[in-house]
């Protein structure tokens, strides 16, 4: 006979404890098999989920840093235009409160600007590079609207008078069909009639008068 069955015939008692056995082992092992791929999902789930968060963080970096290029182009449409400074001069009074919070509120957005989105890496610099953005939105709203409201009633007649006169005399200075001699005469009586008045930014000085020279340059319209 077979030695296994030989072995068999004589120790068959021996079947029912190796089968709890290895029954046992067979669960336990399905237990720790059910385990170890739960981990594998888990730890797949939280990768998955940690890059959808720094994608997200990124398009929020990215959304702000587009939020705030949009404050600062509506910014420069006063910086550079004269005669929208000399419309609603409370926008470069610094004697105006809501005008000094605006300059604050953008100095630290700017400085809080990352050169990239892909540079801001953790929740506390995100956070912090939102509230500077939220608060140079609202900061621009305020400060725009009260500049709408006053316009030049901060001013005395006598002084609202020459600020209507450097009006037309810039219109003047941009007009193709005056003569050069007549733009550059207009152009310097409109930064006296200006001067004590408003004060003017350099940039908008500079694109005044690179205007002007431009077309000083081209000449009168035949």
């Amino acid at each position: 006979m077979d030695p296994f069955f030989n072995f068999v015939s004589h120790f068959w008692w021996l079947v029912f404890p190796l089968s709890g056995l290895m029954g046992g082992w067979a669960r336990s092992w399905s237990k720790a098999s059910e385990r170890r791929h739960r981990r594998r999902v888990e730890l797949y789930q939280l990768r998955n989920r940690a890059a959808e968060v720094e994608q997200a963080s990124q398009a929020e970096v990215e959304a702000l840093m587009a939020a705030h290029d949009e404050v600062n182009r509506r910014w420069l449409d006063y910086e550079l235009d004269v005669g929208k400074l000399i419309d609603f001069p409370v926008m470069t009074d610094v004697r105006e409160p809501l005008t000094v919070a605006f300059l604050r509120a953008k100095r630290e957005a700017d400085g809080l600007r990352p050169a990239g989105a892909g540079d801001i890496t953790t929740a506390a610099r995100l956070g912090e590079y939102r509230a500077a953005v939220r608060s140079f939105e609202l900061a621009f709203e305020v400060a725009e609207r009260e500049a709408r409201r006053i316009k030049d009633s901060n001013f005395t007649g006598p002084e609202r008078e020459r600020l209507g006169t450097a009006r037309k005399l810039l219109r003047i200075a941009s007009d193709t069909a005056a003569t050069p001699a007549e733009r550059q005469t207009a152009y310097k009586r409109a930064r006296r009639e200006l001067d004590g008045l408003i004060v003017l930014p350099d940039v908008a000085l500079a694109a005044l008068e690179e205007k002007i020279a431009g077309m000083l340059d081209a000449g009168p319209r035949p």
